[in-house]
């Protein structure tokens, strides 16, 4: 059975180019097209689609209010469809906290210039997404800031001689909600450093992390070359390159930023960054792959494997698409396979 798409944008030549990109696969129906927030709400009701995709600056009703009426009403997979602003990038991420699945990137000189590229993503992001056809629920447009636990859970039980040195996160689409249900749970006092690789436009990385550092206790910053990596902080990999951990000078851990490397598909790379915190940490690292699109990480799970660290990969029904994940858990990599919500703790135990 076909995915049924309904497409809202106010821009009549993005209704049409996104229309043919998605037209052009037999596996997904165009159902219908809406400029704004008001005709997408009717017919969402009229057409029950599978998935939407929804413009964010819309007139009458903008894509948030749309976004934020549906997921109270009647949940349903919507791809937001973002500039590469930061303001886009703020938008965005509100977006996905309210319940969107994921976004795609609004460039119109890509659309002219690497339309096939353009297809071939959005084609792959509707049918993965669509085919889940997961229970969705809405959600709140804020979340509240995690709390400190109580004083009887201090740091004390986390002093005690551990194997583990350094935390690898690897995650791609749906990664900006999961992130939000493992990270704020980790507590201030975190024994050690925590990377993370979240596939997002340059522009969009420093907001995530900003977003998350929020959220969380422990401290969240996008990662700078050169930087140290600490205990208790959290790393996020700039969209403009590939992060990986190299020996200082005085022999503490450092962040490489490498903006070069085209053979690489995806950007940032999970690999990269797991295959450098195995050499650097061998046998002390720990490898975590949630919900995502393709296979990147697959090759630094099995590094940190290879060097005797220990891995977690989240499980089928709880990914937003069952890609990463699959490719560690079908070639044995996983450790420990486990639902979202039980990710944190798996973490916190490991070190």
């Amino acid at each position: 059975m076909a995915i049924r798409v309904l497409i809202v944008d106010d821009s009549a030549f993005m209704r049409n180019a996104l229309g043919k990109m998605l037209a052009s696969d037999p596996g997904i129906a165009v159902v219908g097209t809406a400029r704004d927030g008001v005709e997408a709400l009717e017919k969402v009701v009229s057409l029950k689609p599978d998935l939407v995709t929804m413009d964010i600056e819309m007139p009458r009703m903008d894509g948030i209010e749309a976004l934020r009426r549906i997921m109270a009403t009647a949940p349903l997979p919507v791809i937001m469809v973002s500039s590469l602003t930061v303001e886009g990038a703020k938008a965005t991420l509100e977006a996905l906290e309210i319940g969107a699945v994921d976004f795609l990137s609004k460039n119109l000189a890509d659309l002219s210039v690497n339309i096939l590229q353009v297809r071939e993503v959005l084609l792959e992001k509707v049918k993965q997404i669509g085919r889940r056809r997961m229970p969705l629920t809405a959600r709140p447009a804020r979340l509240p800031r995690a709390q400190p636990k109580p004083a009887a859970e201090s740091s004390q039980e986390y002093r005690k001689e551990r194997r583990l040195a350094i935390v690898a996160i690897g995650t791609s689409t749906g990664g900006p909600k999961a992130l939000q249900d493992v990270i704020p749970k980790l507590p201030k006092e975190f024994p050690v450093p925590i990377l993370i690789v979240q596939h997002m436009p340059p522009a969009f990385t420093g907001p995530f992390a900003d977003r998350m550092n929020e959220l969380s206790r422990v401290t969240v910053k996008e990662a700078e070359e050169g930087e140290p990596v600490k205990a208790g902080v959290v790393l996020v990999a700039p969209g403009r390159g590939h992060l990986s951990v190299r020996r200082g000078r005085v022999g503490e851990c450092v962040v490489s930023i490498d903006e070069n490397r085209p053979d690489l598909i995806y950007r940032p790379s999970t690999d990269v960054m797991m295959a450098s915190v195995a050499d650097v940490y061998p046998g002390r690292a720990l490898g975590v792959i949630l919900t995502g699109m393709g296979n990147d990480g697959e090759k630094g799970m099995k590094a940190i494997k290879a060097t005797g660290g220990r891995t977690i990969a989240q499980n089928e029904e709880t990914c937003v698409v069952y890609g990463m994940s699959r490719v560690v858990i079908e070639g044995s990599l996983a450790d420990k396979v486990v639902p979202l919500s039980e990710v944190a703790g798996e973490i916190i135990n490991a070190v």
